[in-house]
């Protein structure tokens, strides 16, 4: 973990940034204020329905179980599940006992779920035997002592008869979430969230969010950072109700719409785009439910937030990462050029300015701690405390921001993160391929998707997709990461040193979109 300059710590305790409560502590407090609000799940395979009691009685049966086995202040627990009921009891039991929580994207496969666990090093792992393209590896597990297996008697034997009261204290500046992302490194990075950072993080959204924006319907998955704090904090907080879908389907978003009033509040641009773009959308009978589009977690084409605004939609950006979550943002009460056309403002709490290249760097108080990785906290973080973000943005005489190109190799994919080295690594490995360029290419529904660009060793032709895709298969890696085009050349635009000038990569991929 970082050491986080004391001038900053003063400022942001004194300026009530960061209290004293933990997540058990504010979580324990929300729940208590409104037991009665709903908690729904919207699955073909695991639908549930019931209140917020009944889930923080399910939390707390697992937290006495837990404590039992040891697990307490300081540890982790682990989870790898859908967005159903046992992910919010797995949250909450952890926070209650202290222990920091790992959530992890369920369709990770057993490539990225080995590191994980070897890394979080989890006393407790709670996952589903099947969901989709994820199965359960019982052989990845063994090292743990505590597995419980949604959908088996193991989950019901970790529950304890009498539930656990109250909560365990635990340092607010030490880990409450371990949240592993893919970025620059072939392996996922796992970012620490202290309780205090998580804490201000929620808060910092809840007051953000429009006050009328009604019943959300939450299909971001809770393995991922924002997904998790949006269905099992943000609700907490204001007492709203939590109405989750475990799989995207705008078919489905769009009947839940006009069946239950629920709403769609934005996301990465996909989940929008893919509501319009749905033969049964209907504007009379949906915008109303779709008033506002808060879009951020990928690159927000412009063509796209001026298409929803057309339609009524009150769209606003932003932009952040696991890292850093809130960097800046507009409000809905901003003027539309500047919730259209840029990323938003600094986030109250939160600093940003731009290196001579153009870098963007922040630091607020719900900025990580750092990574499990003392090599990545050491590069990424100064002495002063700023975030290195490998973006490249512009400020407009107004302070507001707009990301303008990407310095880290990474690729954002309708909101996950997808690591160039790790594709690359993985082309590599196919006898034909010489030398592996990955790049972020436009994508309408998805922001970018992942483009490969190949120079070949002497007398072989390129794969086609479908040969890339068995490779990847085959690796284990999750599909969200497998290349969707790929182009061959002779070789690679260089720098005097040899090493390939990606951003010339990407802007004549970009061209040859244009030609098409």
């Amino acid at each position: 973990m970082r050491q986080i300059p004391p001038e900053l710590v003063e400022r942001y305790e004194n300026e009530g940034w960061w209290t004293r409560d933990t997540l058990g502590d504010l979580l324990s407090r929300g729940l208590k204020s409104a037991p009665d609000t709903e908690f729904r799940i919207f699955s073909d395979v695991r639908p549930w329905e019931g209140t917020f009691a009944d889930v923080e009685l399910v939390a707390r049966r697992l937290a006495a179980g837990l404590h039992k086995r040891g697990v307490g202040p300081g540890d982790t627990v682990a989870f790898q599940l859908p967005n159903w009921m046992e992910a919010a009891a797995v949250f909450w039991a952890s926070s209650f006992l202290g222990a920091a929580v790992v959530p992890i994207v369920h369709f990770y496969g057993r490539k990225e779920l080995s590191y994980i666990l070897g890394e979080a090093d989890p006393k407790a792992f709670v996952s589903a035997e099947r969901f989709g393209n994820m199965e359960f590896h019982p052989d990845l597990c063994a090292d743990v002592p505590i597995v419980g297996v949604v959908g088996q008697d193991s989950f019901e034997d970790l529950l304890d008869d009498e539930p656990f009261e109250g909560v365990l204290p635990a340092d607010t500046a030490g880990p409450a979430l371990l949240a592993f992302t893919s970025g620059t490194t072939s392996n996922p990075k796992g970012v620490i969230h202290s309780h205090r950072s998580l804490g201000c993080e929620t808060r910092q959204l809840a007051a953000r969010y429009p006050a009328d924006r009604g019943k959300q319907l939450t299909a971001a998955p809770v393995g991922h950072f924002i997904g998790m704090v949006n269905a099992f904090l943000i609700p907490i907080l204001d007492g709203s109700p939590i109405n989750l879908l475990d799989v995207w389907n705008p078919q489905r978003a769009l009947e839940l719409m006009e069946s239950d009033a629920l709403v769609v509040g934005g996301g990465a641009t996909y989940f929008m785009t893919s509501l319009v773009d749905h033969p049964h959308f209907s504007p009379e009978r949906h915008i109303p439910f779709m008033k506002y589009a808060g879009l951020g977690g990928s690159t927000v084409p412009a063509a796209v937030t001026r298409r929803l605004a057309d339609h009524g939609i009150i769209v606003f950006r932003a932009y952040g990462s696991t890292e850093h979550p809130s960097i800046t943002s507009s409000l809905v009460t901003d003027p539309e050029d500047k919730r259209l056309y840029t990323d938003g403002n600094a986030a109250p709490g939160v600093e940003i300015r731009l290196t001579d290249e153009g870098e963007i760097l922040s630091r607020g108080p719900d900025l990580c701690a750092g990574y499990t990785d003392p090599a990545l906290t050491a590069k990424a973080f100064d002495d002063e405390g700023w975030y290195h973000t490998g973006d490249i943005g512009v400020l407009d005489d107004d302070g507001y921001l707009t990301i303008t190109d990407r310095k880290a190799d990474f690729i954002i994919r309708g909101g996950e993160n997808i690591s160039a080295l790790e594709v690359e690594e993985v082309l590599l490995a196919l006898p034909s391929v010489a030398e592996a360029a990955v790049v972020s290419a436009p994508d309408d529904r998805l922001g970018e998707h992942a483009a490969a660009v190949l120079r070949l060793h002497p007398g072989y032709t390129l794969p086609t997709l479908g040969d890339i895709r068995a490779h990847f298969a085959q690796a284990g890696v999750a599909k969200q990461k497998w290349p969707e085009e790929l182009h061959e050349v002779t070789d690679f635009p260089r720098t005097a040193s040899g090493k390939i000038q990606k951003f010339l990569v990407r802007k004549d991929i970009a061209a040859r979109i244009g030609r098409e």
